[in-house]
Formats: C-alpha cells, structure tokens, sequence
C-alpha cells in the first residue's frame, strides 16, 4: 500500500521540483557558454566532435525538463481542481495517492542529468 499525502504535501513538492528544473535549465546556459569557449579555442575533430555530442546532450535536457515541468503542472491543475470543487475541511482532511510515476521521473531524470554533467565536468577539465 502506498503512503499517502494531504494536498499541501504535494503541492510542495512540486514547487521544489519545479525550482530544481528551472536552475538545472539555468546549469545548461552556463554549460553552453562554456561549451562555446572551448569551441571557439580549438578546431581538432575530436573536440568539435565532443562539442556537438554536449550540444545535443544539452538540447536533449532542455527538452526533458520541459515534459518534466508539464507533467508536474498536470499534477498541479488536478490537485487545483480538487481544491476547487471542495470545502476547506475536507482539503485539510483527504489523503492523496503519491504521485509516484512524477517523482520516479523527477529521479530519473536527476540521475541522468547527474551523468551527463560529470561527463561534461571531464571534458571541461580536458580542454579548458
């Protein structure tokens, strides 16, 4: 049986996945200008090659953080409707299922994001 959570619970946690995803999206622009520097710096293949393979990892991350970030908002306007359709006490009292499938993205997509930046951190630390 799965635990379960009031709505303020919920809606927490989103606002904090939601302020994650926007300074991971922040991390990539910083990640791209740095990029830029070391492409402007050098025109071996190999580099140019890492160059292109970090630019597509980085639009790739953009992207999930995008779905990831409306996936939550779906979340957010059902737990919206819920508290619109209902009085005070009850939202106080009713438990909701945990957003399991959101927070298993959220984790996800974290542990990838963790790979690709290390990778990048690498790469930085090469050609720099």
């Amino acid at each position: 049986m799965s635990k379960k959570y009031h709505l303020t619970e919920l809606h927490e946690e989103n606002r904090f996945w939601v302020k994650e995803l926007l300074f991971f999206k922040d991390e990539l622009s910083y990640f791209e200008s740095r990029l830029a520097d070391i492409a402007s710096r050098n025109n071996n293949q190999e580099v140019l090659a890492k160059v292109e393979h970090f630019q597509n990892q980085f639009i790739r991350q953009k992207e999930v953080i995008d779905e990831v970030k409306h996936n939550i908002k779906a979340g957010e306007n059902e737990l919206e409707n819920f508290a619109r359709s209902h009085n005070e006490i009850a939202i106080g009292h009713t438990l909701f299922a945990d957003h399991v499938d959101l927070r298993d993205e959220m984790e996800t997509f974290k542990k990838i994001y963790a790979e690709m930046k290390e990778e990048f951190r690498h790469f930085l630390a090469q050609w720099m």
